[in-house]
């Protein structure tokens, strides 16, 4: 049996969080897991696949030693060669989704006969691209004026025209939020994002959401 034949014996939804980068997707996530849900953080997953030694061997193989330092995966490194060059994303995604989907899998198989849990959360920042969404039963999408956005990645020392080169090797936002049920909107004080995914959270237990897109 499969982690989403899983999920769905047990009854819990899966929402999958979808938006720009630095729509604040990581918060709303969060947020679901303080009402219930269990948060997949594919950021986390990643983290425990560049700990396996034959990952770190590809990489390297790949783009030399530059990219695995003593301590690990050296991941700004890796950033900047995928970043600046879509056949070596595509290839990187190639190597680590799998993986990730593994590691997603047994986080979900931990949890599934936890009463405590009432739904799974993905946050994965591309999880249409990668074509994770088709497994989920709610997709969200988070909203945030380009402003805002810019804003937060300047946190990351990313300007205008690194958040548009990163943006340009994903779908466009209007085509991921034609493919979401609802939209959060995160530039909203805190007290009313989280409002608002309380309401969402209470719509999605009670199957409030169509499920045109189907589970693989």
């Amino acid at each position: 049996m499969t982690m989403t034949q899983t999920a769905q014996r047990m009854q819990k939804p899966i929402i999958g969080i979808v938006g720009g980068i630095g729509a604040g997707k990581s918060f709303v996530a969060g947020l679901f897991g303080e009402l219930g849900a269990c948060v997949i953080n594919a950021d986390d997953l990643v983290h425990r696949v560049y700990e396996r030694d034959d990952v770190r061997q590809q990489l390297k193989k790949w783009w030399g030693d530059a990219v695995v330092t003593p301590s690990g995966v050296d991941r700004k490194a890796v950033a900047k060669i995928v970043f600046s060059e879509a056949e070596q994303l595509r290839r990187l995604e190639a190597l680590v989704h799998p993986l990730v989907a593994v590691e997603r899998d047994v986080q979900m198989r931990q949890f599934a006969s936890d009463s405590n849990v009432t739904a799974f959360v993905w946050d994965t920042p591309l999880l249409i691209e990668a074509g994770h969404h088709t497994q989920c039963d709610v997709l969200v999408f988070c909203d945030a004026p380009l402003s805002v956005r810019l804003a937060r990645v300047a946190a990351r020392g990313w300007d205008e025209q690194e958040l548009s080169r990163r943006e340009s090797m994903q779908l466009a936002i209007d085509k991921k939020r034609a493919l979401c049920h609802v939209t959060i909107t995160t530039d909203a004080p805190a007290t009313a994002v989280r409002l608002m995914v309380a309401r969402v959270f209470q719509d999605v237990l009670a199957g409030v959401y169509n499920k045109p897109l189907g589970r693989t």
